[in-house]
């Protein structure tokens, strides 16, 4: 995430930006398998905290604090520096991971069943799928009869959220206000991508052999492929309404990845030893302090921001030199994008390696 949203501009290859609208890049996989993520660390976590005698009031209690942690971190985020009120962004990402985690939390909480998880899943999904489809939008009509099907402003989600928060999302347009990529009727699929990572987490924590839980893995990995990519025909993937569609394609290669590494860490023991623990080792660094991560490479372009000085006449600030300097030291690109992308996230690096050196790990 910090690659992609550090990605050096226009310049840098496709697959570093966001499908425009519909469609999918790899960039679009990072934030969902944030949320596939909590959605198994949930399972793990709180079983662990069970097993040591906290009580589930103790935990629910625990859930609905750290949430409006993450819920506050995500305002300072998109306000940083300067906290303009009148146009304070409200939604965003670690909101989104906030509301996703809280709930699905407390559903786990409150009702173990495995059947009830996919209940859920299919209730989200199918949901939010006649919500867009069904619903006519106010002043404009009914989606793919008197607008275009997912149009990219004349929408249901976009509708609700620029009357709900005007002034106040993400792709503001001058003053019309036309959408947040992470608004709110698009919490509704969002909560089954972290539902995926639940039940993943169920498997995970069963009394199979591995090599059974990676098939399991796998084999769901390529079920949620072959149903969104089928179903998108008729259902567009698309990142910034988080469409059901992108809901199951995206945890399809989350699955994929992760099987793919519980494969190669927990059977194989590929990073227990030798050059593969040293690849391993840096993302280890930046995993046991994930939020602190996330929270540097956030504010520290609003930071560097603040610093001007001019170089042959022109203002800069340090990270627009530093682009400018790459861009001339290498001919290519979308390899001086990259470049860009790299030295950004090894700066990140730095004092999350300093933590991590230290034994200190910041936690919410």
């Amino acid at each position: 995430m910090i690659m992609v949203n550090n990605n050096g501009g226009e310049q840098a290859w496709a697959q570093m930006h966001h499908a425009v609208w519909n469609g999918f890049t790899a960039t679009d996989l990072v934030f969902p398998t944030f949320l596939f993520a909590v959605g198994v660390s949930i399972v793990f976590a709180t079983e662990a905290r069970l097993r040591r005698g906290e009580t589930r009031e103790q935990l629910a209690l625990h859930a609905v604090k750290r949430a409006c942690v993450l819920f506050a971190f995500g305002v300072v985020v998109n306000s940083f520096p300067r906290f303009n009120l009148d146009h304070m962004r409200f939604y965003g990402v670690l909101q989104r991971i906030a509301v996703c985690y809280l709930v699905v939390q407390l559903f786990y909480l409150w009702d173990k069943r495995l059947s009830t998880k996919i209940a859920a899943l299919m209730a989200v999904l199918l949901g939010y799928w006649a919500l867009v489809s069904w619903i006519p939008i106010p002043g404009a009509g009914m989606p793919g009869h008197d607008v275009p099907f997912l149009d990219t402003d004349q929408n249901i989600v976009a509708w609700l959220d620029r009357h709900l928060m005007p002034g106040h999302l993400y792709e503001d347009k001058l003053t019309h206000n036309i959408r947040d990529p992470e608004g709110l009727l698009s919490d509704i699929p969002a909560l089954g991508t972290t539902l995926l990572g639940l039940l993943a987490g169920f498997g995970l924590c069963g009394n199979k052999a591995p090599r059974s839980k990676a098939g399991g893995l796998l084999a769901s990995a390529l079920v949620c492929l072959a149903l969104g990519y089928t179903w998108s025909i008729w259902f567009p993937l698309n990142k910034k309404m988080w469409t059901s569609t992108f809901v199951l394609v995206a945890g399809g290669w989350s699955l994929l990845l992760f099987a793919l590494f519980y494969w190669a860490i927990e059977i194989r023991g590929w990073c227990r030893q030798g050059a593969a623990k040293a690849l391993a080792w840096p993302w280890l660094v930046f995993g046991s302090n994930a939020i602190a991560a996330y929270m540097i490479s956030e504010l520290l372009p609003g930071t560097l921001n603040l610093i001007h000085f001019k170089v042959g006449g022109n203002d800069m600030t340090p990270l627009h030199w530093w682009e400018r300097f790459l861009a001339a030291l290498i001919a290519n690109p979308g390899w001086a994008a990259f470049s860009y992308s790299v030295t950004y996230t090894l700066v990140c690096f730095i004092p999350v390696w300093l933590l991590y050196r230290n034994r200190l790990f910041l936690k919410v």
